[in-house]
């Protein structure tokens, strides 16, 4: 069986104010062109088919006119789950009318994980659609002590494997962050899923499974080995990502569940780049005649005195460029450490606020100062998915 595994599309997404629609609709032309010379047998959108639970009009529009090519005109199936950015419940809407339609998605976590089942001349192919799903609602849903996204995850797949087929071949549709020996690479368009570091999932309770596509890591990526992957988000979505290949993850199933992996790149109306130098020579047409000025740029100024609206004249010759930043300025604030600093990506809101209050008191950030800013943060996050 042949699956194109696929998410984090993000639709309706804005990035330093710029709305992405346009560049998805490229990207997802050319996904459509993939899938004609593809050919596969499934579509899998491995959750964060929207940026916002509340999707704009052009948003859920783009979505409705590719969900459309790609089910009538390429007559694919297309399985799909919510990730953490996604409502849950509109995304889930109609869910069981689509279904009959070979639109399969799967929006709201139930006890019972919905079980696809789609057939190739060697048999049936079992895909198991895990939506994203927070700590609390397992624990309520199965009435355990659950603590973190790791024992969520042990409960799910537990109760999924005791009615699981393992003669059969078993493919798991989650979105989770899951690491193994290594910690996977993680860029700064990925929204936390919890606070304090707890969102972690240990690949190896994944084993059982031929094939697992995750989605919320935006480089595509496998995560111990090939059968547990990473496709990567559909568009470059900071930065961060300047130096990723964006691309779909061919995955072919044999008669056995042995996966082979071919990833196929997406095309792209604009690449996403930083460029460098002092603005006298970025204005040179000879440094950028021979490159795309419509790209979305991020400038790094070296100039050391004062300058006179370097936006505004950059922006003459890039018209998308999103933001700058002077690299002297920065160096010359080195002494100064905080935890805006080295590695602050990689921390949680919770470990960068407490490193913040210990440095600024020089007090020590007790257990009960810890609740009352995890439920804050919490608050602040409930507010953001429902914008």
């Amino acid at each position: 069986m042949k699956i194109l595994h696929t998410g984090d599309w993000h639709i309706g997404k804005l990035v330093h104010g710029y709305h992405m629609t346009e560049d998805q609709d490229y990207a997802l032309n050319s996904l459509c062109d993939v899938i004609k010379e593809e050919k596969p047998d499934v579509l899998v959108i491995a959750g964060d088919i929207y940026d916002r639970s509340n999707p704009p009009v052009e948003a859920v529009a783009l979505l409705n006119k590719y969900l459309n090519r790609i089910l009538m005109d390429l007559e694919t199936p297309i399985i799909a789950i919510a990730g953490n950015h996604d409502s849950a419940d509109r995304l889930h809407f109609g869910s069981d009318i689509f279904s009959k339609n070979g639109l399969y998605i799967e929006g709201v976590f139930k006890k019972d994980i919905k079980k696809i089942v789609l057939k190739d001349e060697h048999g049936p192919v079992n895909f198991y659609l895990l939506p994203f799903v927070e700590p609390a609602i397992v624990r309520e849903v199965f009435n355990v002590d659950v603590r973190n996204y790791e024992d969520a995850a042990k409960i799910i797949l537990e109760h999924i494997k005791e009615n699981m087929n393992k003669e059969e071949r078993n493919v798991l549709v989650a979105h989770s962050y899951v690491t193994g020996i290594n910690e996977p690479e993680t860029c700064e368009s990925e929204r936390a899923l919890s606070i304090g570091g707890t969102d972690y999932i240990k690949a190896e309770i994944f084993e059982e499974f031929h094939y697992t596509a995750l989605g919320h890591l935006h480089k595509c990526q496998k995560v111990s080995d090939d059968r547990i992957r990473y496709s990567g988000s559909l568009l470059k979505y900071s930065f961060s990502e300047c130096n990723h290949k964006k691309s779909v993850t061919v995955v072919t199933l044999d008669e056995k569940g042995e996966v082979e992996i071919n990833l196929r790149p997406v095309k792209t109306l604009r690449d996403m780049r930083k460029i460098k130098g002092n603005l006298e020579n970025l204005l040179d047409m000879e440094v950028y005649n021979d490159t795309n000025i419509e790209d979305y740029i991020h400038a790094i100024l070296t100039d050391e005195g004062e300058l006179l609206e370097p936006m505004r004249k950059l922006k003459s010759i890039y018209p998308n460029i999103m933001s700058l930043e002077r690299e002297n300025r920065i160096n010359n604030l080195g002494d100064i450490k905080t935890s805006a600093g080295e590695g602050a990506k990689y921390k949680s809101k919770m470990e960068l606020f407490e490193e913040f209050y210990v440095s600024i008191t020089g007090k020590e950030f007790t257990e009960e100062k810890k609740e009352i800013m995890s439920s804050i943060i919490e608050e602040l996050q409930k507010e953001e998915r429902s914008n």
